[in-house]
């Protein structure tokens, strides 16, 4: 009786150990990727000429759907260090939003000390928004990093509805806790771990170059370009602005912005978790064959991240 006993016990503890590998087998999830095609003809893209890798592999795509203005969130995040100037672009920036297809939702946030602060958060009141915009505190360094906010927000994502999601920056992209705004010191972990937060979240992140109070001078140009530009590429979105002074209009960037969101769309696959567990990132290469069309496609997506998924 005592053999049958320990017998018994021990190919219950064989079929829970087995139970418990094959729970812990994931197979492929379905997951989304926001992009943008710019097409110079203004041809929309065609899916059947995408050619898609994950994580080095061919994987067929599911489905490619273009973005519903209903369900488009757009955040524009302005560091409230900016230079006094910036009050010439505020038009622009009331023309951009009031020009918004009219369910889009949008919100106006201001970067300081490392967080976003908005009054109204996401609506579809454009007028509400609009509202919103002003002259910059103008105060040197008041955003702390401008990536330490962007980590922040995209975490935090003030919405639980489904949807594509945009940020547009306009920051002078310094990152004053990197230390020297050298060509040889541009490797940030803070820039990089705001990058990896906004794959996380499944946001594009596009930005426009602008300079702050009290920073100057074309290294520090150049450092915060890099850094916009950088964050754009891993994204999916654009930095729209090079160049070492501030542009006398917006309103180029803003349509380029505009155009990009209307160009987009969820490309929807199957993907297996990252062997590196606590990333939850997987690397994809999307690629098109149809003449005049640029892919613009964040470097790392999300396992599993349905979140943006158009219902």
């Amino acid at each position: 009786m005592s053999y049958n006993r320990n017998l018994i016990a021990a190919l219950t503890l064989l079929a829970a150990a087995a139970g418990l590998a094959a729970a812990q087998v994931e197979g492929p999830v379905a997951t989304t990727a926001l992009i943008s095609a710019d097409s110079k003809s203004g041809v929309a893209l065609d899916p059947g000429m995408l050619k898609l890798q994950v994580n080095r592999h061919d994987s067929p795509i599911t489905a490619v759907t273009p973005v519903s203005a209903g369900t488009t969130q757009i955040a524009i995040l302005l560091d409230d260090g900016l230079r006094g100037s910036f009050g010439l672009q505020l038009d622009d920036l009331k023309h951009f939003i009031s020009a918004l297809p009219p369910n889009a939702k949008v919100l106006v946030g201001y970067m300081q000390n490392g967080t976003v602060r908005s009054e109204g958060g996401f609506t579809s009141d454009h007028n509400q928004a609009i509202s919103e915009i002003r002259v910059p505190i103008q105060s040197a360094g008041i955003s702390a990093s401008p990536y330490f906010c962007l980590s922040d927000f995209v975490k935090k994502w003030p919405s639980t509805e489904p949807g594509a999601r945009f940020v547009l920056m306009i920051t002078n992209g310094v990152d004053p806790y990197n230390g020297s705004t050298s060509v040889l010191n541009q490797d940030s972990p803070y820039v990089q771990e705001a990058q990896e937060d906004a794959q996380r979240a499944g946001v594009a992140v596009y930005s426009i170059y602008y300079g702050n109070a009290g920073f100057g001078g074309a290294r520090g140009s150049f450092s915060g370009q890099s850094y916009l530009e950088q964050v754009a590429e891993a994204t999916g979105g654009e930095s729209f602005y090079q160049g070492t002074i501030p542009p006398p209009s917006f309103a180029p960037y803003l349509e380029q912005f505009q155009k990009a969101i209307a160009e987009s769309y969820l490309v929807t696959f199957q993907a297996s978790d990252p062997k590196e567990k606590k990333s939850s990132l997987t690397p994809i290469k999307l690629t098109t064959s149809q003449p005049g069309v640029k892919l613009h496609v964040p470097q790392l997506v999300h396992v599993g991240a349905a979140e943006q998924a158009e219902r």
